[in-house]
C-alpha cells in the first residue's frame, strides 16, 4: 500500500520558565524521537495518557508548530523544508478537526462563512459557487440548508464537531489529522461522529491520524495504533493484534483500565503504580520503568529501542515476550 505520510524522528522541546522560587530554565521534551509511517487509506490511532505529546505531535506534522529536528516527508516531500510561501498549497491536502468543537468556530461567523472560507482564501469558488458548495458539505455530515446562517452558540456540541468536519472537507484533502474529535462529546453522540468520518473516509478516499486516549474508540475506527508514552512511540501494531497480544507493559495497563460491563469478569491486582513522571526530568533508561511490573536492573540503564518483535509488531521494551502476564482478560 502506498505511503502517503512519514515521519522521521520527530522532536519538539518547550522551554519551561522557573518558579516563583526562581532557577534556571528548564527543557520540556514533549516529542521525542517519534517515527511512524501512514499508508494512504487507512486510519493510524494515535493513543496514551494526557501530555504523552499525541496532540503536539498532530500539531507538528500539519506545521501548526515548527518542529525542532526530524522530518516529515508527505507524498514524498519533506515539508520541513519548505517556505511557507511553498507550504500554502500543501496545506489544501492536509487538514485538522479539533478537540473543542466550540473553541475552533469563530463565534462571530455563521456556519456558512466557516465553512466556506477555506474556499474563498484558496480560490477555489466565488459567489453563489461557494454557497452551493458549503450547502453540499453541510448535508453529506448530516446538517442541513437551515443551519447555513446559525451561529456556532446556536448548534449542539456534536452537530458543531459537523461543522467542523465539513470545514475541514472543504479543500478536498488527502489526510486529516482528528485531535481527540469526541473526547468531549456524549457518549451516543461520540457514536454518531466515528460513524460519520469512518463513512466520509471511505465516500472522499481520505487518510486519517486519529488522536485518542479513549482506547475503545481507537479500536472502533483504526487499522493501526502507536501508543504514546512520555514524548515517544512504545508499541505500533496492526489493531487487532494490538488488542490481543499487547507487547509493551504500558499498553498492556491502558487495556486493564478499559471498563468492561462484565460482573463475572476475572480480574488480576493492578500492576501499575506510581503517577507519570515529568517530562522535564524523565527517568534514565526505559522512561517506563518505574511503573513497570516487569522492570529490571537494565531497564534502568538502558533506552530500548523501538524494533519489530515479528509481524510488524513493534515495541520499546526489553522484555516483550513476557508482557500480556497482568491481563485482565
Amino acid at each position: 500500500m502506498e505511503t502517503l505520510l512519514e515521519v522521521r524522528d520527530l522532536r519538539k522541546s518547550f522551554t519551561v520558565a522557573p518558579g516563583f522560587g526562581g532557577g534556571p530554565h528548564r527543557e520540556l521534551k514533549a516529542v521525542d524521537g517519534v517515527s511512524f509511517a501512514l499508508r494512504k487509506g487507512e486510519t493510524l490511532g494515535l493513543v496514551g495518557e494526557s501530555g504523552c505529546g499525541k496532540s503536539t505531535t498532530g500539531k507538528l506534522i500539519l506545521r501548526l508548530l515548527e518542529a525542532d529536528g526530524g522530518q516529515i516527508l508527505f507524498q514524498g516531500q519533506d515539508i520541513l523544508q519548505l517556505s511557507p510561501r511553498r507550504m500554502r498549497p500543501l496545506r489544501r491536502q492536509m487538514q485538522m478537526v479539533f478537540q473543542d468543537p466550540y473553541s475552533s468556530l469563530n463565534p462571530r461567523m455563521r456556519v456558512g462563512e466557516i465553512v466556506g472560507e477555506p474556499l474563498k482564501i484558496h480560490g477555489l469558488a466565488r459567489g453563489e459557487a461557494i454557497r452551493e458548495e458549503v450547502l453540499r458539505l453541510l448535508k453529506t455530515v448530516g446538517l442541513t440548508e437551515a443551519h447555513y446562517d446559525r451561529y456556532p452558540h446556536e448548534f449542539s456540541g456534536g452537530q458543531r464537531q459537523r461543522v467542523g468536519i465539513a470545514r475541514a472537507l472543504a479543500l478536498k484533502p488527502s489526510l486529516i489529522v482528528a485531535d481527540e474529535p469526541v473526547s468531549a462529546l456524549d457518549l451516543s453522540i461520540q457514536a454518531q461522529v466515528v460513524n460519520l468520518l469512518q463513512d466520509i473516509q471511505e465516500d472522499f478516499g481520505l487518510t486519517y491520524l486519529f488522536i485518542a486516549h479513549d482506547l475503545s474508540v481507537i479500536e472502533h475506527i483504526s487499522d493501526r495504533v502507536a501508543v504514546m508514552y512520555l514524548g515517544r512511540i512504545v508499541e505500533l501494531s496492526e489493531a487487532t493484534e494490538l488488542y490481543k497480544a499487547p507487547r509493551h507493559p504500558y499498553t498492556e495497563a491502558l487495556l486493564n483500565a478499559v471498563p468492561v460491563p462484565d460482573p463475572n469478569l476475572p480480574r488480576v491486582a493492578e500492576p501499575l503504580k506510581g503517577e507519570v513522571p515529568s517530562p522535564i526530568n524523565p527517568p534514565t533508561g526505559c522512561h517506563f520503568h518505574p511503573r513497570c511490573p516487569y522492570a529490571r536492573e537494565i531497564c534502568q540503564r538502558v533506552d530500548p529501542p523501538l524494533e519489530d518483535k515479528g509481524g510488524e509488531h513493534f515495541a520499546a521494551c526489553h522484555f516483550s515476550k513476557e508482557v500480556g502476564r497482568f491481563r485482565r482478560f
